[in-house]
């Protein structure tokens, strides 16, 4: 699915144990507020060779690049209450270090979305992650 346009919400993942990009990870990244409005917005994804994820596939509902303006529209409008969408990425770690090699078999980070950056078009949310067999940690990249 690579047309070279990257979505409004990436991630890139990092094994810390060789300093190299961890590829080959699926990756699940799924709105989990606004749900009565969205029921299940999920997309899927694998990290690439270098470890990113810059486009996902829908699971039956539309691309992020559309949903994400249609969510912040209805926020403006007041048909919703909050001013932030909370987004969730799992990524599944013992498929990744093998089973029994790790000491989480999932990694899920939660993270705002404004929604005024998102209706405005302007916003960007990648989400990097360096990953261990028994630790990571996230930060907010650009």
């Amino acid at each position: 699915m690579s047309t070279g346009v990257r979505d409004p919400i990436t991630t890139h993942v990092l094994d810390s144990t060789t300093g190299l990009p961890a590829k080959s990870i699926r990756v699940t990244l799924t709105l989990l507020s606004h749900r009565v409005t969205f029921p299940n917005t999920r997309y899927t994804a694998l990290t690439s060779t270098d470890g990113r994820i810059s486009q996902w596939t829908p699971q039956s509902v539309n691309p992020l690049p559309h949903i994400l303006p249609e969510i912040a529209q209805l926020t403006h409008r007041g048909q919703t209450h909050s001013k932030k969408m909370v987004w969730s990425l799992k990524f599944e770690t013992e498929a990744y270090w093998g089973t029994g090699k790790t000491f989480y078999p999932e990694v899920e980070v939660r993270f705002f979305v404004d929604v005024e950056e998102a209706l405005e078009g302007k916003g960007h949310w990648h989400v990097p992650v360096l990953l261990g067999p028994w630790s990571y940690t996230t930060y907010k990249g650009s």
